[in-house]
C-alpha cells in the first residue's frame, strides 16, 4: 500500500450542494498534510483504481449511492494486502424522509447493509458526523459490535481565504440551500428578518426553476448521465463565502428539524461561520455547545422568542458582537478544520 496516498469515494463529483464541500474540505487538508489524494468517481473501474493507487486509506460510505459502484470482493483483496476502508455510515434509525432520493433509509431497515456488517465487509472502521449519544444511532453498536467514530464537519482552511471585498456588507447574511424540509421554519424564523434588516439570501433552490434543476441534476448524478448530470451550476464564485461572512454584521445558520430534535450533529456553517470571523447566531442544536461555548464564541437561540431577541440585541451591541466573533473565530482555527478532521483519520494507520 502507498502510505502518503488517501482515496475518497466520490459517487457525484459534479455536485454543487454540501456533499462538494466537505470533499473538498478533506482534499484540501490531505493534500496540504503532504498525501496523494486521489478520487474515485462513477466513470473509474474499483479494480484498475486500487491496482494503480494502492491507497492506505480508502474512504467510502453506508449509502446506496456509494454501494452501487462498489465491489466488495475487490475491496476484500486489497484489505487483505493492508488497505483500510473507511466507512460513512447513515443513520441506524433515520427520521429523514423517505422520499428524498439523495438520502438513505434506516440503516437498520437495510438488509444489504446489514449484511455487509455482518459479514465484515462495510468496513475497518465506521465513522458518521453524529455524537455519540445520538438517539438516532442507538443501536448500532449492539449489532454491530463495534462502535462508530464522531466525525464532525469542518471549515476549509484551504478554501475560506480571507479577502478584501466588502461587496457583500449586508446587516444580515444566510447561505444555504432551500430545502423543502426547511421551507415552513424559513417562513417564521428567516424571512421576517426582512422587516427590520438589510437580509441577504445566498445559496441553492431559492428559485422554483433552480428547484426543478436541481431535480433533473440529481437523477443524471444518478444514473450517471452526461448531459443532464453537470445542468446545475454554483450560484457563489470561489472566494464568495468567506466574504460574507466576513463582511455580514450577523450571520444566521438554521437547521433541520430532526437535527434540533436530536441534537447531535452540526451542518458545515457551524464551523465555517466562526472560522470566517463572522458572528453566528445559531438555532439550538446541542451538539454545538460541545464545539463552542455559547455566547462567549458563538450565540444560541433557545426557540424562536429568543432568535429574534438576540439577533436584535447583538445588532445593536457591535462591539459585544465582535468581541465574540473573534473568539468563536480561534477557536475555529484551532479545533475545527478539515486539518482537524484529517489528523483523525490519520490516527488510525499511525
Amino acid at each position: 500500500m502507498n502510505r502518503k496516498c488517501i482515496a475518497y469515494h466520490m459517487p457525484y463529483p459534479s455536485t454543487i450542494y454540501a456533499t462538494k464541500y466537505i470533499y473538498e474540505g478533506f482534499k484540501h487538508a490531505f493534500e496540504d498534510k503532504g498525501y496523494k489524494f486521489v478520487t474515485f468517481t462513477p466513470d473509474c473501474n474499483l479494480a484498475d483504481f486500487l491496482e494503480e493507487h494502492q491507497p492506505q486509506i480508502f474512504m467510502t460510505a453506508s449509502h446506496f449511492f456509494y454501494r452501487k459502484a462498489l465491489d466488495y470482493g475487490i475491496l476484500k483483496k486489497y484489505r487483505g494486502k493492508g488497505m483500510i476502508l473507511l466507512t460513512k455510515i447513515d443513520y441506524w434509525d433515520s427520521p429523514i424522509n423517505k422520499n428524498r432520493i439523495n438520502e438513505a433509509p434506516s440503516m437498520k431497515d437495510d438488509s444489504v447493509v446489514k449484511n455487509l456488517i455482518k459479514s465484515g465487509e462495510l468496513g475497518d472502521y465506521y465513522y458518521c458526523t453524529a455524537s455519540q449519544n445520538d438517539g438516532r444511532m442507538a443501536g448500532f453498536a449492539e449489532f454491530s459490535g463495534k462502535n462508530f467514530i464522531t466525525i464532525p464537519l469542518a471549515a476549509d482552511s484551504v478554501a475560506l481565504l480571507p479577502g478584501g471585498s466588502d461587496r457583500f456588507k449586508a446587516d444580515i447574511s444566510y447561505i444555504g440551500t432551500n430545502l423543502p424540509q426547511k421551507r415552513e421554519f424559513f417562513k417564521e424564523w428567516l424571512f421576517p428578518l426582512r422587516k427590520d434588516y438589510n437580509l441577504k439570501l445566498y445559496g441553492q433552490d431559492w428559485t422554483r426553476f433552480d428547484q426543478y434543476l436541481g431535480m433533473v441534476t440529481k437523477v443524471g448524478q444518478y444514473f450517471n448521465i452526461p448531459i443532464l448530470k453537470n445542468l446545475q451550476k454554483p450560484k457563489l464564485k470561489p472566494g464568495d463565502e468567506a466574504l460574507i461572512y466576513s463582511n455580514s454584521k450577523i450571520l444566521v445558520n438554521l437547521h433541520e428539524d430532526y437535527q434540533r430534535k436530536f441534537g447531535g450533529d452540526c451542518n458545515e456553517r457551524t464551523f465555517k461561520i466562526p472560522f470566517c470571523g463572522g458572528l453566528e447566531i445559531m438555532d439550538n442544536i446541542s451538539c454545538a455547545q460541545d464545539y463552542f461555548v455559547d455566547g462567549k464564541e458563538i450565540v444560541i437561540a433557545k426557540d424562536k422568542d429568543d432568535w429574534f431577541k438576540k439577533i436584535d440585541y447583538y445588532y445593536n451591541h457591535p462591539i459585544e458582537a465582535k468581541k465574540i466573533a473573534k473568539a468563536g473565530q480561534l477557536r475555529a482555527r484551532r479545533d475545527h478544520t478539515y486539518h482537524n478532521r484529517a489528523d483523525q483519520i490519520i490516527s488510525l494507520i499511525i
